[in-house]
């Protein structure tokens, strides 16, 4: 909202606030549209500023929230006209011989890219539930099979529940309409949408000591401890490359080679992205005690075990978006 500080005078600040209560959850939206966090927030500040435009013209006469998501969904379907659609690395190509040659990394359009808790998820723990499972990166990038407002009436209807009417009246169309583009996203999304994993639960005892152990082998890089804890499809990718490996022998063969750069990696715990665990990994610099940026590493889990491990290298993007420091220095 601070870039609509100065084009606000006339705005009641009552107004203004409660527009910035929908923030989280219209990024939310907007990122499963969109499928990044980066494109998510310049949506939400696109819809607040055409709020902003047309507020007088609002009247009340649907509820403030359904008029924002209104904008929202269009300011999303402006941005999404085109064809390319957002992926990730699995979603493109078979898995890759761990010592194949590491291709050229693709521009960052071509990929999902993850989510901060903080950026998608309110004050209410309850909601973090119900919304975790379609924040996941699986979900998000399933989504983008969709065509645009196929996409927008699955994620008004079956993941913000609202009603054929509402998101109709959002989209300009008949509810019949809203009803019949549903039950093709429906088709399509039962094609293209991995089987459900565990969701991850901070509470889960039995959770956290999975992901301490994970953190304790791999700052270690004691493949013996990894690979006890990995499912026997786990994957590992690298967006923006478009190489994966998959199964604890081809991962541990890829870590101690092409990877083998991020032995005695230091790993700083974040609060969560997409929903599930996630970390912030510094590989050792070439100064002694220095560490410098490597990945911001999420993880999914399955049945105990890890299924999906994947390591977004566009440090200098994700670093500040997840308030990591640029580099971690041994205590003098």
């Amino acid at each position: 909202m601070n870039d609509l500080s100065g084009q606000t005078a006339g705005l009641a600040p009552d107004v203004l606030e409660s527009f910035e209560k929908h923030r989280r959850e219209l990024c939310a939206y907007a990122y499963r549209m969109l499928g990044s966090s980066f494109e998510a927030e310049d949506a939400v500040q696109e819809t607040f500023t055409r709020a902003w435009k047309s507020y007088d013209s609002f009247e009340g006469r649907a509820s403030l929230r359904s008029w924002l998501y209104r904008i929202t969904t269009n300011v999303c379907l402006d941005m999404l006209d085109g064809p390319q659609r957002r992926a990730r690395p699995m979603d493109l190509s078979g898995p890759s011989r761990p010592d194949s040659p590491l291709p050229a990394p693709q521009p960052d359009y071509v990929w999902i890219e993850p989510i901060p808790n903080a950026l998608a998820f309110g004050a209410d723990p309850a909601d973090h539930a119900s919304a975790k499972d379609t924040l996941r990166l699986a979900f998000v990038a399933a989504c983008q099979h969709l065509p645009a407002t196929q996409r927008a009436i699955l994620i008004m209807r079956e993941v913000l529940r609202f009603s054929a009417n509402e998101t109709a009246e959002a989209l300009t169309m008949s509810p019949a309409s809203v009803n019949s583009a549903l039950q093709r996203a429906r088709a399509t999304m039962s094609k293209v949408q991995p089987a459900a994993t565990d969701t991850y639960d901070e509470s889960n005892e039995d959770q956290r000591k999975l992901i301490d152990n994970f953190v304790e082998a791999f700052e270690a890089y004691d493949m013996d401890a990894l690979t006890t804890l990995l499912k026997t499809d786990v994957s590992l990718s690298m967006p923006p490359l478009e190489f994966w490996v998959s199964g604890p022998a081809d991962v541990t063969a890829f870590m101690l080679g092409h990877g083998s750069a991020c032995r005695n990696s230091r790993m700083i715990r974040l609060e969560g992205a997409n929903g599930e665990p996630a970390f912030g990994q510094y590989k050792p610099g070439d100064e002694p005690g220095v560490w410098i940026p490597w990945s911001v590493i999420v993880l999914e889990l399955d049945g105990g075990a890890v299924s999906n491990m994947c390591f977004f290298l566009d440090t200098e993007k994700l670093f500040p978006l997840f308030g990591l420091p640029p580099e971690l220095r041994e205590p003098v």
